[in-house]
């Protein structure tokens, strides 16, 4: 796809596009994160009947990385479950989060499902979503931003590669839960509608040109904040604490809890 697309539909009577985020499966441990994966598939088992259209918007995994014929142990269930309503023909669109950003090719080459690594546009009955993950994005996660360098680094990156899976795996899965600018602790304090940077971040982009829906994940609170009139911003909150997710159903958008 490329950077200036904009993907355009509309979606058949009774049919729904939904929206969800940071699953951070794997944490804190495999066998912690089980009964959420399991309510996580759940849902999706849920909506696949009624789906046009399926957006998860990062961290699905507290750590992911893809060597070249290896995947990260675990998640069957979700793979397996993604699979399936890939191959009924729902189309699925997935955002790189910061605990996920070293996806290459496993879920394209394997669920037929497209990967984004930074905010896309999309219009359903002519109503606009600006859509991303939400991290490294408007004035605040500066930290973040200067190690998301360092992350992305092709040196880096082969500097990983590299290591025994084993050792890797661990070091990587001891960072993502313990250091604060990885883990995404510190995004889970609401900040005041007025102070929350995803949502100045949305009303700079919206002096650009008009979006109806403005939606993000990374803060791991459920927000619904009007940025005008005509638009909102939308965080859909997190399967850890809220399991929240977003539906639009052709006019509007609203978010639920499962």
């Amino acid at each position: 796809m490329s950077k200036n697309y904009i993907y355009n539909m509309q979606i058949p009577k009774g049919k729904k596009i939904y929206f969800a985020s940071d699953n951070h499966l794997g944490a804190p441990t495999m066998e912690a994160s089980k009964p959420r994966e399991k309510k996580f598939v759940a849902w999706l088992d849920d909506i696949k009947h009624d789906a046009a259209v399926i957006f998860l918007l990062g961290d699905l995994f507290d750590f992911w990385f893809e060597y070249k014929t290896v995947v990260p142990k675990g998640f069957t269930r979700t793979l397996g479950k993604l699979a399936e309503i890939s191959d009924s023909g729902i189309p699925i669109h997935y955002f790189v989060g910061n605990h996920d950003l070293w996806m290459n090719g496993y879920f394209e080459e394997e669920l037929n499902i497209p990967v984004y690594h930074q905010p896309k546009e999309f219009t359903f009955n002519n109503k606009t979503f600006f859509i991303g993950h939400g991290d490294g994005l408007g004035p605040h996660d500066k930290g973040y931003k200067r190690m998301k360098k360092v992350f992305i680094s092709p040196f880096f990156k082969w500097i990983f590669k590299w290591g025994h899976p084993d050792i890797g795996m661990r070091i990587a899965q001891y960072l993502s839960v313990k250091n604060k600018l990885i883990s995404g602790d510190d995004d889970a304090t609401f900040l005041g509608e007025e102070n929350e940077w995803l949502a100045q971040y949305s009303k700079e982009k919206l002096k650009e040109k008009h979006r109806d829906y403005f939606v993000f994940g990374h803060r791991h609170l459920p927000l619904n904040i009007d940025l005008n009139e005509n638009s909102k911003y939308i965080n859909l909150g997190d399967w850890i604490t809220y399991y929240t997710y977003g539906v639009f159903d052709g006019e509007s958008l609203v978010l639920k809890e499962y």
